[in-house]
């Protein structure tokens, strides 16, 4: 029995919350079972709440700066769950990780630079690319016997192009893979050997199910080579998002000065009080409730697997090794991306990503959010049951 409560079901509408409250923009309508925005509907943990109760109680939220508590937090954390020594100077503190991604792009590329990255993969890594001036390279992923892959002999193509840096999504969002050490060493020998600088973007790094192993891209470079920027956050494993925290590690000195340099000159160095607070006590006390959490997610997948097997057999759920999203594979429903979004929304009332928004690879694909209680997964279910019976 879990020890954790991950049953209750918490009112998030009238709140603010994008999930809840800003679907009527996203979807054009109010009324749906939202499964979309990549936030839990648990309650954040209590050891978080009450540190930043804690905190509240001091009454005086004037600006602040990052203490050596958030640092030993981070150096903690990516040593217990990771067995990855870091040093305190290699830490830079930013107000969430699609902000590092940009200010990567911004800092190590100039307008026209080729920047490579893998889709399907989060909008925002074409956006980082495409606001910026620079140029979409793209390594699309290959789906084999359900599990997306590397296609490594593109990627040595695209990277012998001029590309200047690589955004790398690990565990990727959204096809849920935990790349394999043997994997990720041949992403990083390739940038290595073509000079690129590698952002690894590893915010799912915590949860991860059974059976996989995440590995933190600096640990298996090899000869010398450290031009990696690898991106942390608590924000999805402890449903802090709003709370816009981050930790940026950089070994190298020279990357490490230039994406300062960004951080002071667009002003993003003030730091949230709160996020500090939050990150503190997540990394110093969150490994059980973490546990917890992630058998919550994988039986809510095993939930859904055997739904979708039982009743819709045309629906087939890309297995997860990571995240608590499910990518669905609708391809053998017949049905168009944009049928597929009208299926979802005006048929059964569910919010769901779509696929495409994530890029080539993404076709006939939704993603869905399991990252709630049971109750909640099994309402979701059973609307999209009722309205395929319908068809």
């Amino acid at each position: 029995m879990n020890k954790y409560c991950f049953d209750e079901i918490v009112n998030r509408t009238n709140t603010g919350s994008q999930k809840y409250d800003g679907q009527e923009n996203y979807f054009g309508k109010c009324n749906l079972l939202p499964m979309w925005v990549a936030d839990m509907d648990f309650r954040t943990p209590s050891f978080i709440v009450d540190a930043i109760k804690k905190r509240v109680s001091h009454e005086i939220f004037g600006y602040n700066v990052v203490t050596g508590n958030y640092y030993k937090a981070v150096q903690r954390w990516m040593k217990t769950r990771h067995d990855w020594d870091i040093t305190e100077d290699w830490i830079v503190f930013t107000p969430g990780v699609i902000p590092a991604l940009t200010i990567s792009v911004m800092v190590y590329t100039e307008p026209g630079d080729k920047v490579l990255l893998q889709s399907p993969v989060y909008p925002p890594f074409f956006s980082s690319i495409t606001d910026n001036g620079r140029e979409v390279v793209n390594n699309t992923l290959k789906l084999v016997d359900g599990s997306y892959q590397i296609d490594f002999d593109d990627l040595e193509k695209k990277a012998a192009s001029g590309v200047k840096l690589m955004l790398f999504c690990s565990p990727h969002n959204p096809a849920a893979r935990v790349w394999s050490r043997q994997e990720i060493e041949k992403v990083v020998d390739i940038c290595r050997r073509h000079e690129i600088i590698l952002v690894s973007d590893e915010i799912h790094s915590d949860l991860v199910h059974e059976g996989c192993i995440h590995t933190p891209a600096p640990k298996v470079a090899e000869d010398g080579f450290d031009k990696i920027v690898t991106c942390m956050s608590p924000s999805k494993t402890f449903n802090v998002a709003g709370l816009a925290t981050s930790a940026i590690i950089i070994s190298n000195e020279e990357l490490r000065d230039k994406f300062c340099s960004m951080v002071r000159n667009i002003h993003l160095q003030n730091v949230n009080i709160f996020g500090l607070t939050a990150l503190e006590a997540a990394y110093n006390y969150g490994e059980d409730w973490l546990e917890s959490l992630l058998v919550y997610i994988y039986d809510n997948y095993i939930y859904a697997d055997e739904f979708f097997n039982k009743y819709i057999k045309e629906i087939k759920v890309v297995k997860p090794e990571a995240t608590y999203l499910l990518l669905l594979d609708c391809k053998d429903t017949g049905m168009s991306d944009e049928e597929l979004e009208n299926f979802f929304v005006e048929e059964a009332c569910v919010g769901l990503n779509r696929g495409i928004d994530y890029g080539p690879g993404g076709e006939g694909f939704m993603r869905m959010n399991i990252g709630c209680p049971r109750s909640l997964l099994a309402e979701a279910l059973e609307k999209i049951k009722e309205a395929w019976e319908k068809r």
